[in-house]
């Protein structure tokens, strides 16, 4: 049985209105700084939503994320896909932390610079107190922060190693973490292999993306963790150990047990 694959017309559309987020992104990204900070976690929501939307990706969360009230949230998340940073920012706006090589990509390094991504030099030891500072300043103030602490992206069936350095951050300030757990469902409801960015250039995913008819990009946002009284590398642990059995449980068996839609805050 042939696999079912989008029309190349419908690519197209596709392509052509995800090139249009991007320069809307460009454009939004040049008053964003100058905006407060009610506006600016919008726009980052509206903007990617716009971008999943343009990719025909529906997001589906389940748990409770941290809204502006919660002080001192740390999201703790698995990575699968250069497509998580959207499917996070879509439910719950916050800061990112990145590789410093992202900092002078085309186009995805002034993004990610004009909307504050902490970026970390990861071949240098030292640098990791600086990040971990860093982060801590930005979660005091009341804003979030999410890592992707595996140091790389998986298929989505389980986590790599969780490396344990930036938690340091979460013990330094008492905050909560969060963690996230990220997987991707084809149109069958299958786990979606399409959609994971591992030994792949990015247009290469972006093509394989744009092939399949739907997305559904689901997370689980479990019980929050205490950091109060635990190391760094205990921390690591259980969020590990939190989104790995989340990743085992079936997303959901029928329509009518469907997670929620995207919350309103």
């Amino acid at each position: 049985m042939k696999e079912k694959t989008t029309p190349f017309v419908v690519r197209f559309i596709r392509l052509a209105r995800l090139l249009f987020q991007v320069v809307s992104g460009i454009l939004q990204s040049i008053v964003y700084p100058y905006c407060s900070r009610s506006t600016q976690q919008r726009m980052m929501k509206n903007w990617a939503k716009g971008m999943l939307k343009s990719l025909n990706i529906t997001t589906y969360y389940t748990g409770s994320f941290p809204d502006r009230n919660h002080q001192r949230a740390l999201l703790i998340a698995n990575h699968v896909s250069w497509l998580d940073i959207c499917t996070v920012m879509a439910v719950c706006p916050t800061q990112f932390v990145a590789k410093s090589e992202i900092r002078s990509w085309p186009v995805i390094g002034f993004l990610c610079r004009r909307v504050g991504t902490l970026f970390i030099e990861r071949a240098k030891r030292s640098d990791t107190v600086r990040i971990n500072q860093e982060i801590g300043k930005v979660i005091t103030t009341g804003e979030r922060v999410c890592i992707f602490p595996e140091g790389g992206t998986s298929d989505g069936t389980q986590t790599l190693h969780f490396h344990a350095s930036l938690l340091q951050s979460a013990v330094n300030t008492e905050a909560m973490l969060y963690p996230v757990a990220i997987r991707y469902l084809d149109a069958a409801g299958s786990l979606c292999s399409d959609a994971a960015y591992t030994n792949i250039s990015l247009v290469a995913s972006l093509r394989k993306i744009l092939h399949q008819p739907r997305i559904e990009a689901v997370l689980n946002c479990n019980e929050p963790i205490y950091s109060t009284e635990k190391n760094r590398r205990e921390l690591a642990r259980l969020s590990e150990e939190a989104i790995n059995f989340s990743l085992s449980q079936p997303a959901y068996h029928n329509e009518s047990e469907k997670p929620s839609y995207l919350p309103n805050a």
